[in-house]
């Protein structure tokens, strides 16, 4: 997970979005020359988890490393880091998984039951707040490890929405990662 922080920003942004457009291109240039729908059940499923791999990977080297360095004058909660980014992970996998499975099985039957939008709403309101929180959590320990001070959100807004925005904000951020984890020699 460490290797996150030493890649470049060129090398996060390929990872995170050119990997996955070229391999939608493929796949749906398949699906559509070969007339074959229902694969796209088995495959978009598959490069989604593959994607938010990298992307929480990223989040989770960048968490728990900058959690590190902070200054002893700053506070902050590792053990709900990590929580709050399992939860979107698992709802992620879970939600992957039963794209495979289930509408596979419904694609030519009746529709899906209303009652599992239900479940699925409230699970889904709360995975985007823990993520919301781990952008919180990181933009505010990467800026405070960068002022060796305790920090307010409107010190760390630029970054919470640098990393927020991450295709435009990755070029900015990942440069002051890279600074910040450089080896000394």
């Amino acid at each position: 997970m460490k290797k996150f922080l030493t890649l470049k920003h060129w090398q996060i942004f390929g990872l995170l979005l050119i990997t996955p457009i070229v391999f939608d291109i493929i796949t749906f240039g398949s699906v559509i020359n070969n007339n074959e729908s229902r694969t796209i059940f088995y495959l978009f499923p598959i490069m989604m988890i593959l994607c938010m791999g990298v992307f929480f990977g990223w989040f989770y080297a960048l968490g728990t490393n900058l959690h590190k360095k902070l200054p002893g004058t700053v506070s902050m909660n590792l053990t709900r880091f990590k929580l709050f980014l399992i939860t979107p992970v698992t709802y992620i996998a879970l939600m992957s998984v039963f794209m495979m499975v289930i509408f596979p099985a419904s694609y030519n039957d009746a529709p899906l039951n209303p009652s599992f939008f239900a479940l699925i709403i409230p699970l889904h309101l709360f995975s985007m707040f823990c993520i919301f929180y781990c952008l919180y959590f990181i933009a505010k320990a990467l800026k405070a490890v960068e002022l060796q001070q305790p920090v307010t959100f409107g010190d760390f807004a630029g970054e919470f929405f640098l990393i927020w925005f991450f295709p435009i904000g990755i070029w900015i951020i990942q440069p002051r990662i890279n600074k910040l984890f450089e080896p000394t020699l």
